[in-house]
């Protein structure tokens, strides 16, 4: 009984190794990519990997192995640029009270007051957009660089991201009451 089920774990072993190790190299540079640091990448990899081995019994339940691990790498790394968006968010109202020694109160609080009108209007946008935006406005991405990401056009990404910079511009301008003036 032991033999048959050293068997059949090879065997998973086996086909776990012919179906999802030639991806490896894909998953990782999708996960540099989105994440933009080789350890961070590693570390995703592994726990997609990892999820993948877990599920190994349902894979063959799924038309393709390749893209079901292509988007979890997708997902995964989403959340995790998710949770640093946040960080330099806050890392950003930091920086803007550092720098804001030797400015007088009114304007520190002014400077705040804008970035948490940001933040909070960034918060509001469609997922979609908040994810175009952050790819390329906070971590500079390309076009390219995104279309291959997202799967959609440059011309698609460049609607989007100009949709979601107006949204924001009238977000901020009626905050501010200044919608009279324009």
């Amino acid at each position: 009984m032991a033999a048959g089920l050293v068997f059949v774990i090879e065997m998973d072993v086996q086909a776990f190794k012919q179906r999802i190790l030639p991806v490896q190299g894909r998953l990782f540079r999708l996960a540099k990519l989105f994440l933009r640091n080789r350890e961070e990448a590693e570390d995703a990899l592994q726990e997609v990997l990892m999820r993948l081995w877990t599920n190994r019994q349902e894979l063959d339940t799924y038309h393709s192995v390749e893209a079901l691990a292509v988007r979890m790498t997708k997902n995964l790394c989403l959340d995790k640029l998710k949770a640093h968006s946040r960080q330099k968010m806050d890392d950003a109202a930091d920086m803007l009270e550092i720098t804001a020694e030797g400015v007088s109160p009114y304007r520190q609080v002014e400077l705040a007051d804008s970035a948490d009108l940001m933040r909070r209007l960034m918060d509001e946008l469609p997922d979609q957009q908040k994810l175009i935006l952050h790819l390329r406005d906070v971590e500079e991405y390309s076009f390219e660089e995104i279309e291959q990401v997202t799967g959609l056009s440059v011309n698609n990404i460049r609607v989007i991201v100009s949709r979601a910079r107006q949204r924001l511009r009238e977000g901020y301008v009626k905050a501010n009451n200044y919608e009279a003036g324009y």
